[in-house]
């Protein structure tokens, strides 16, 4: 990693992992593989600020806890890339528990229960769909019908969201992603 750390893939260690290293590979990983528009990749740190967009929408008063796994759900793939859902399922279990195992570790990291409840979970599940059937649709070239067989009736785009459907460079997506985990972890 760009901080020094060595980062076992197979045993991640919480000690290994900083937030900074996470903004940076999030920032500069292209979410549907790099298949949307606009002049800069719509990077999984700019998707994660969108996804917490739509969850503190759903429910304005989510825990700080809550927040944070939000915000984190697609943490491990500063490491492993993020690798579109079709690709996963021909993986199998060996990719799922490599990130597994890193996202436990960056949730130990930074005072999160290895996975989240039920709950929480759930609300990370909705509020993903919920994001991403809007850059399906806005980015990724999907229509309307064809989002909604994937991602389910779309829910309206939270104030602001606008902004987050237009990709930003690395370093813009880098400096808010921290910014955002700073104001949740310190809040």
């Amino acid at each position: 990693m760009l901080s020094g750390r060595r980062l076992d893939l197979i045993d991640p260690s919480p000690l290994d992992v900083e937030i900074e290293d996470i903004a940076h590979g999030l920032a500069r990983v292209a979410r549907w593989n790099g298949q949307t528009l606009g002049p800069h990749i719509f990077s999984v740190a700019q998707h994660t600020l969108l996804v917490a967009l739509f969850a503190e929408a759903a429910d304005p008063a989510l825990s700080r806890e809550a927040r944070l796994a939000v915000l984190l759900h697609d943490g491990a793939e500063y490491v492993v890339g993020d690798i579109i859902s079709p690709f996963k399922a021909v993986l199998g279990d060996g990719y799922k528990d490599v990130e597994k195992r890193l996202l436990a570790a960056i949730h130990l990291r930074f005072g999160l229960a290895p996975q989240p409840p039920a709950v929480i979970a759930k609300a990370i599940k909705q509020a993903d769909q919920a994001a991403a059937f809007y850059e399906a649709t806005r980015l990724a070239g999907f229509g309307l019908e064809e989002a909604r067989g994937f991602f389910g009736k779309p829910v309206p785009l939270p104030h602001g969201g606008e902004d987050y459907l237009r990709p930003w460079d690395a370093e813009t997506a880098k400096t808010r992603f921290l910014q955002r985990f700073e104001a949740v972890f310190n809040g």
